[in-house]
């Protein structure tokens, strides 16, 4: 069902009763925005991108969100980067510079190629951590933050290097010898330096 042409014929219809102008029909935008109300209320396990093209759904589809925890709060996420940075002997600042530049502390976070999670765990770095749910939070923190710990003692405490690892793999940044010539991944390196910096200042 086109819910966005039933409201316009419904407002056609009142139009012609009330003798009402034009003007105080609802907008396109507007019944598109109530639609996508109404689908996420009749299907609770869809996201709404309030940006998306026509249709109000974000691009391939609806996003449906892995069965997992309920949004984390801040301040528990706080807690596991504490904890597991304390662990691991890592900043808790780049911890939180990951998360926030892989989920954006979205720990339902699913990337199209299958990273899950608030620090985006493939499915085999993260059995190989020991990770059975890479969408239950502390299990995904505590991978997370261990594989990092082993990228910055692979490559001597580089945090460029360890970032850029972390991104496109430690044979990519072994190959070359610096971080890879990909765009996605110096992009990446560049954002997540700019947001430890931030945390690192708080």
């Amino acid at each position: 069902m086109d819910i966005t042409a039933e409201i316009s014929a419904i407002q056609t219809r009142i139009a012609n009763i009330t003798g009402a102008p034009p003007d105080d029909m609802v907008s396109p935008e507007a019944a598109r925005g109530f639609a996508a109300h109404v689908a996420s209320a009749l299907h609770p396990g869809t996201q709404y991108a309030p940006g998306a093209p026509e249709g109000g759904v974000a691009a391939g589809g609806l996003a449906t969100a892995p069965s997992g925890p309920a949004p984390v709060a801040p301040e528990q996420i706080d807690a596991l980067v504490g904890q597991n940075a304390g662990t691991w002997n890592v900043d808790p600042a780049l911890v939180k510079a990951i998360i926030a530049n892989e989920s954006g502390f979205n720990a339902n976070a699913t990337s199209p190629v299958g990273a899950q999670g608030l620090m985006q765990l493939m499915p085999e770095t993260a059995k190989s951590l020991g990770v059975s749910d890479s969408y239950d939070p502390a299990q995904n923190v505590a991978g997370g933050t261990r594989y990092l710990k082993g990228l910055l003692d692979r490559f001597n405490g580089d945090v460029r290097l360890a970032v850029a690892a972390y991104n496109a793999g430690p044979g990519a940044v072994q190959k070359y010898g610096d971080v890879p010539p990909y765009a996605e991944t110096q992009n990446y390196v560049q954002n997540v330096l700019g947001s430890y910096e931030k945390y690192r200042a708080r």
